[in-house]
């Protein structure tokens, strides 16, 4: 491989279709070609895609060693499909991609049952919305007028999740608003978007009704990705916190009420069957500087304990000076966190 920064890089791998039009990269070494039992899945965040998070293809040299493998998926909301997706349908995805790798390893495996094959899902960014969602919503999701066909199935068992970098876009795009060099503008343009939304969130034939595009970027959104009324309410959830959307999860003013339904649901869910790892970036450029990221995990940590699932202590916590894509400084703490948890479980 090249040494020019200008050049990309090339990764080894196999690329599985684990559904019509949806595929996950298993990332393998030539010289560790042979099949491992457990596998963990990597989610991205808002506009990721393969190879998008700087830590990805790190963490999969790391697990080279180890009988993990690592899938980097690709769901409908991947790179600028966020925007008309919604959580339900990512974990719907994320859903059968989990069990595609445990036929998948099972059939690799000869005489191992499916249930000895592990499988964890690691989410970064709105991606840990994702792994939220999945271990504490209705399982099957329950059927909506959005729901255009989609066929919701019982999600599979976990045997770990970890989170890593769930700030809230909500506080983001409030924190972009605030030390945005003409506040009143950008201010107005949230304003307009929250009104355009709320009257009009589908279009007249009954479709998704898309918000404009040059307005979005102007309070912190990608201004490239076409973003429905519905995913901008969701994502921006101006009835907050008295009434979170569903992609508000993380904000550090919801109640413990809040939490409770979300953090606390986990337990009785039944879905994760081991210990829920956090982990919270200490330079996270989008989350606001009023948010105390150690209370908050203290009170993310007492929900979920209270609703019978396990915080694991071991690894959770603040990765310190590490950016919210960890491109550079508290890279190897976080691997080593990883590392460890996959380990433990």
């Amino acid at each position: 491989m090249s040494s020019n920064p200008n050049r990309g890089l090339s990764h080894r791998g196999v690329l599985h279709e684990y559904a019509p039009r949806l595929v996950a990269f298993e990332f393998m070494s030539p010289t560790k070609a042979s099949s491992k039992p457990n596998s963990l899945i990597f989610v991205g965040g808002l506009t990721d895609g393969f190879c998008t998070v700087p830590y990805v293809s790190k963490l999969a040299e790391a697990l080279e060693e180890t009988n993990w493998s690592l899938f980097s998926v690709l769901l409908t909301s991947s790179y600028n499909g966020f925007g008309t997706s919604s959580l339900d349908r990512d974990v719907e995805e994320l859903g059968k991609c989990v069990q595609f790798i445990r036929d998948l390893k099972a059939d690799q495996t000869p005489g191992a049952p499916s249930v000895s094959c592990k499988i964890a899902i690691m989410g970064h960014s709105t991606g840990s919305q994702d792994v939220l969602h999945y271990l504490h919503a209705p399982n099957p999701l329950p059927k909506t007028k959005f729901d255009m066909g989609l066929q919701y199935i019982v999600r599979p068992e976990l045997d770990g999740a970890i989170m890593q970098a769930p700030v809230s876009d909500r506080e983001a795009i409030l924190d972009i608003i605030k030390s945005a060099h003409n506040p009143n503008e950008t201010r107005d343009a949230y304003d307009r978007l929250v009104n355009a939304a709320k009257t009009q969130p589908l279009a007249h034939d009954g479709t998704d009704s898309i918000l404009p595009m040059n307005m979005i970027a102007k309070v912190g959104l990608p201004g490239d990705a076409p973003l429905s009324a519905r995913r901008f309410l969701s994502l921006a959830s101006p009835d907050s916190p008295a009434s979170p959307s569903d992609d508000d999860l993380f904000s550090s003013d919801l109640s413990d009420k809040c939490l409770g339904e979300t953090f606390g649901a986990i337990g009785s869910r039944g879905i994760l069957q081991s210990k829920l790892c956090v982990l919270y970036s200490g330079s996270d450029e989008y989350c606001p500087s009023w948010v105390d990221k150690e209370n908050l995990m203290g009170r993310w940590k007492q929900a979920t304990e209270a609703g019978g699932a396990k915080w694991d202590m071991e690894t959770s916590g603040v990765v310190p000076g590490a950016s919210h894509n960890v491109k550079d400084r508290g890279q190897k703490d976080l691997l080593d966190r990883v590392l460890r948890y996959l380990k433990s479980i």
